[in-house]
């Protein structure tokens, strides 16, 4: 598959490894649209070493019953399509969050200066008001994108 030229204007966006799955395992899910964003690179996904290398370890889980090629065709379509944004040591300061697992997304955001941050996890929703950039879930963040 070609790739068309990233719009100038897309939107750099940091994506939970939740939506991602969702997006990648049930094609035809309530986020296909998520998934055609970044195909069609209407949008540029941000990711970091830590944020990739879950997204590979949740994909090798059981429930999902993937083989290593179909874990690596499901990579194969989102992992191109990112900018991969390196984390410094020390990391940047982050809000304080319920769960440490959901931090390195509030740095890859702050570091790679995201537009948004996408996520369904209700432990970076309750930090929207209060972060560098908005916080949506995947609906809000899927129905900004239909109305440009």
């Amino acid at each position: 598959m070609t790739r068309a030229a990233l719009s100038p204007q897309a939107p750099r966006v940091v994506i939970d490894t939740n939506l991602v799955l969702s997006a990648l395992v049930f094609a035809k899910g309530r986020l296909t649209p998520l998934r055609q964003t970044w195909q069609e690179q209407r949008i540029q996904p941000l990711v970091s070493r830590v944020t990739a290398a879950e997204l590979i370890r949740v994909l090798a889980y059981p429930k999902f019953k993937l083989s290593a090629e179909e874990q690596q065709e499901l990579l194969a379509d989102y992992l191109p399509c990112c900018k991969t944004v390196r984390i410094p040591e020390p990391p940047p300061k982050t809000p304080a969050c319920r769960d440490a697992f959901d931090v390195p997304f509030l740095q890859l955001a702050i570091v790679g200066k995201a537009d948004v941050l996408v996520t369904g996890d209700q432990d970076l929703l309750v930090l929207a008001g209060s972060f560098v950039c908005p916080i949506l879930n995947a609906e809000q963040f899927i129905d900004t994108l239909t109305q440009n």
